[in-house]
């Protein structure tokens, strides 16, 4: 039996049972323990928890491009090690290009590479022309000046340079931290379904000052869920 629910179409919960799941969502608890608390089946829970992670990815592509005190660097999801391989991008990985403002907001993408091409296409498509740039010194960096970026710092990590003065990337190695230790408490994440997982980080990592609950609600209402 389908019910009204202004949240989803085609629901066969009610609202307040959905405000329920979503209030425990984001609180970040994972299907299991929102099923037995909501007495729903943890399929029935998971479908609803990957239609609003749908909704929060939709959302996040949204935002306007970053301005300001940029960092930007790249990390790699995925086994530990694989033998043989190194470098960036090595073995199974996947390859996660992120920026970051300052204290503020912080955008992904995945990617297939780290070349120049790569990189700077996204940089010139979310990072407005007069931000100042903080990078390591990866070559996938190099020329970022000529595309009108006139502020581009650097840190040499390979000489053991993390910060000079005001300069360096923590920001964005912070959020890879908190990025992977959040994925690792789901005992690994589905590589179908990494991208979802991946913005869900973003997502709270830029809503972490604000209620999630809230903030989740009004994405769905104004964009509800469909379940097939």
């Amino acid at each position: 039996m389908l019910l009204k629910n202004k949240y989803a179409n085609r629901s066969k919960i009610s609202e307040a049972k959905f405000r329920q799941i979503v209030k425990l969502f984001a609180l970040d608890l994972n299907a299991t323990q929102i099923s037995l608390i909501v007495n729903l089946d943890r399929n029935t829970v998971n479908r609803y928890l990957m239609a609003i992670r749908e909704r929060i990815a939709e959302f996040c592509e949204q935002e306007a491009p970053l301005k300001g005190e940029i960092e930007v660097d790249e990390s790699y999801f995925g086994p530990k090690r694989v033998k043989g391989k190194r470098g960036r991008g090595a073995g199974h990985k996947t390859i996660v290009f992120g920026i970051v403002k300052r204290q503020e907001k912080v955008y992904t993408r995945i990617v297939p590479d780290c070349s120049k091409s790569t990189l700077q296409k996204i940089i010139k498509e979310k990072v407005d022309l007069d931000s100042e740039i903080n990078s390591d010194k990866w070559h996938g960096y190099n020329g970022l000046e000529d595309m009108g970026y006139k502020k581009h710092h650097r840190v040499d990590h390979g000489k053991d340079e993390f910060v000079n003065g005001k300069h360096h990337i923590n920001g964005i190695e912070g959020f890879w931290g908190f990025s992977k230790t959040r994925m690792s408490k789901h005992k690994g994440v589905n590589k179908k379904y990494f991208y979802l997982h991946l913005k869900e980080c973003e997502f709270r990592y830029n809503y972490r000052n604000e209620d999630l609950y809230q903030k989740i609600l009004k994405i769905v209402r104004n964009n509800p869920l469909f379940l097939s």
